[in-house]
């Protein structure tokens, strides 16, 4: 029987080595999200004090020694000098603004191509699906597109994959939520971000419908007390997931740097909630 060579691609080597930047030698990522002010808007960084610069957020999250941010491609622009040669960069090419109509906010829009995030240095790209949605099937086509296009380039695709639409009565059901880390998987999705359904076991359910991607937790709206977030991120890592993608429980707080640096502390170094808070609150 002859034997035949068969080789890696070009571009499967290059997704390896670009992941490789983002989930460390444990397989787990602190990535920080920085998507908010179209998101959300400006009034997310109104508290606890004025933080609109961007600069007043990055500066403080890179040298608490973040492993990646994901970013809009004009924000990636607007602050390369904190971030470049620091930390990966996964530039975010779907988003939607707070403004729409209310029926409206069900649907992603293009805010940018592949080729923007290879410009800028990008080591992946993310895109938002709204699994449930009426629009569920037009933000499917953006998906694919863009899923082609990365993997053309050796560029892995995060999705945000996010169970949502008027008809549901809890995003954060876990049967809603596994069902969206399922269909992520199925999609292509080399990493998935999602609701933590708030619990270990729970949210182990979530980690196992993935089979095998890997799960980083969304961490949402600030929670009030910093302790209760570090639980959270506790109980993501001890059911399996690989870390989390985490934006206003850090730029929200008043000791960004420490709570990042606490947040790290649990996914790459075993600790505790309890001991995390101590970097926070010592």
């Amino acid at each position: 029987m002859v034997q035949t060579l068969v080789l890696p691609s070009f571009s499967s080597i290059g997704k390896i080595v670009r992941l490789g930047r983002i989930l460390k030698s444990d397989g787990r990522a602190v990535i920080f999200a920085f998507d908010h002010g179209v998101e959300h808007g400006p009034r997310d960084f109104d508290v606890p004090e004025n933080r609109v610069n961007p600069m007043k957020i990055l500066k403080p999250v890179v040298e608490a020694g973040v492993d990646a941010i994901m970013m809009l491609p004009g924000m990636a622009r607007l602050t390369h000098e904190v971030w470049a040669g620091r930390t990966a960069l996964i530039v975010k090419i779907t988003s939607r603004t707070s403004l729409r109509p209310k029926e409206r906010q069900f649907k992603q829009s293009v805010f940018g191509f592949v080729e923007d995030a290879i410009a800028l240095g990008a080591d992946a790209v993310a895109a938002t699906v709204y699994w449930g949605s009426p629009e569920e099937d037009s933000m499917l086509r953006q998906w694919f597109e863009i899923r082609k296009a990365a993997d053309a380039y050796g560029l892995p695709c995060l999705q945000l994959a996010y169970p949502r639409g008027p008809h549901m009565a809890n995003w954060y059901d876990v049967e809603i939520v596994r069902y969206a880390a399922r269909a992520a998987a199925e999609s292509g999705a080399d990493l998935i971000k999602i609701y933590y359904t708030g619990s270990r076991d729970t949210f182990a359910k979530v980690v196992e419908a993935a089979c095998g991607i890997p799960v980083l937790m969304s961490g949402g709206p600030r929670r009030e007390k910093a302790i209760d977030f570090l639980r959270d991120v506790e109980n993501v890592i001890a059911a399996g997931g690989r870390g989390v993608v985490v934006g206003r429980n850090v730029f929200q707080h008043p000791k960004p740097r420490e709570m990042m640096k606490a947040i790290i502390a649990i996914v790459h170094e075993g600790k505790t909630a309890e001991e995390a808070i101590k970097i926070v609150e010592p």
